[in-house]
């Protein structure tokens, strides 16, 4: 269980980290509404107080509401993780787990999520994301692994 809990801490504490600073980066920088980095990355600020790709985003209420929501499934997780023994599912479970951390802090400190990776090719823009995103989306993907490693392993 300890290295889903680190991970998890290391993930929040990164997340709430790179929002502090670009939070500090557009302060310094009023008015600007990107920064580009490279041909295909830009720092934007969005305050996201919505959930996913900014859907269900007026209410506010949301932000209390989604911090539940997550907190429910954090301890969901947290349930998952002392019951497994397997460590890439452990990193996993922990990904997930530090990410939605960090982003419900977000709501209940800001009432939304900071925003700030832009990625895009050419014109065509991703939705903008966080480094919590970013752990959610690999710890699912690390789960779905897990789960078609283990429904192999089973059959054989």
């Amino acid at each position: 269980m300890r290295l889903g809990l680190a991970i998890a801490v290391v993930v929040a504490l990164a997340d709430q980290a790179s929002k502090a600073w670009v939070l500090k980066f557009f302060d310094q920088h009023p008015g600007a509404p990107l920064a580009p980095v490279t041909s295909y990355f830009n720092l934007v600020l969005t305050m996201n107080r919505g959930m996913s790709f900014g859907l269900f985003s007026s209410g506010a209420i949301n932000a209390l509401i989604f911090a539940l929501v997550a907190a429910a499934i954090v301890a969901a997780l947290l349930a998952w993780l002392a019951r497994t023994g397997d460590p890439l599912l452990r990193s996993a479970i922990g990904l997930v787990i530090g990410g939605a951390v960090g982003n419900v802090a977000d709501r209940l400190v800001r009432g939304a999520v900071v925003d700030f990776l832009d990625f895009h090719l050419g014109a065509l823009h991703w939705f903008a994301f966080n480094l919590a995103d970013a752990a959610i989306s690999v710890g699912v993907a690390l789960m779905v692994i897990d789960g078609l490693r283990s429904r192999r392993e089973a059959r054989n």
